[in-house]
């Protein structure tokens, strides 16, 4: 006879907790749909995966730092009518990340460009994949205070190396000095053919250099390693945020419909 809270004293032995809680009820299944040991067996264990999975789901999300939760499925690509969806619905299937390649988010403020960027993270963490988080602005104070205390070698390899996919919002919308550009131009240099990232940016190309402190021959090698396996969506429509006051009866002048966007 089976001795089951030995049984369950030896999973939680072993960190087996998932399987010590659930070999009674398990156990009862088992026999009402007369399982071998082997099927008892296997059950068990997917019960104690599925709880890990789920665990691992749970913890890649909570670090991932995302300044709330956004899918796919809530992208309004109706009212972005700019939004490519076939691209956005090949770039779900996340093999970009496998590949180490980049996403390229260009657009005006407002049309949703975060919401997809972080719908693409959030669904990266539901696969397992270790991903991070922060807008352009946080990334340069991080980067700049670890200069300065001489840790910039150390955040480098834990921040922006280990991520599989490292998502950089608002590119554009503050100007860098030239310690940062240049900070910034390590972070793209370092994740080159080695991890992937997404950028979202209200800039065309063309005028990245007004934001890298106008240092066109650093923008340009830059670009060249950031687009060079990348995906770029250029997404046109109206300001979400300019729809929602429109229907508080706050009217106010809607975004460009289309941004021009230069040539690398």
């Amino acid at each position: 006879m089976i001795d089951s809270e030995r049984i369950g004293d030896l999973c939680g032995r072993l960190g087996l907790g998932t399987m010590a809680t659930h070999l009674p009820h398990v156990a009862d299944e088992a026999a009402r749909e007369s399982l071998s040991f082997q099927e008892f067996f296997e059950r068990l264990l997917q019960t104690e995966y599925r709880e890990r999975q789920e665990r691992s789901r749970a913890l890649l999300t909570r670090t991932a730092g995302f300044p709330s939760i956004k899918t796919l499925e809530q992208y309004d690509f109706e009212f972005a009518t700019g939004a490519p969806k076939p691209l956005v619905t090949e770039l779900s299937n996340l093999s970009f990340v496998e590949r180490a390649q980049n996403v390229v988010l260009l657009g005006p403020s407002g049309i949703g460009k975060t919401h997809l960027a972080v719908a693409l993270g959030y669904k990266a963490t539901q696969s397992g994949i270790k991903t991070r988080f922060t807008s352009a602005a946080d990334l340069m104070l991080q980067l700049t205070t670890a200069h300065r205390q001489g840790r910039l070698k150390e955040y480098l390899r834990r921040s922006v190396q280990l991520p599989k996919l490292l998502i950089i919002d608002e590119v554009g919308y503050l100007p860098f000095s030239r310690d940062e550009a240049s900070h910034f131009f390590q972070v793209i240099a370092q994740r080159y053919e080695r991890g992937s990232v997404i950028i979202t940016s209200n800039l065309p190309f063309a005028q990245w250099d007004t934001t890298f402190a106008g240092d066109a021959t650093m923008t340009a090698a830059m670009l060249d390693r950031l687009l060079h396996h990348a995906h770029v969506a250029i997404i046109s429509g109206e300001s979400y945020r300019l729809r929602e006051r429109r229907k508080a009866g706050i009217n106010l002048p809607a975004a460009k419909t289309k941004p021009k966007v230069g040539q690398n």
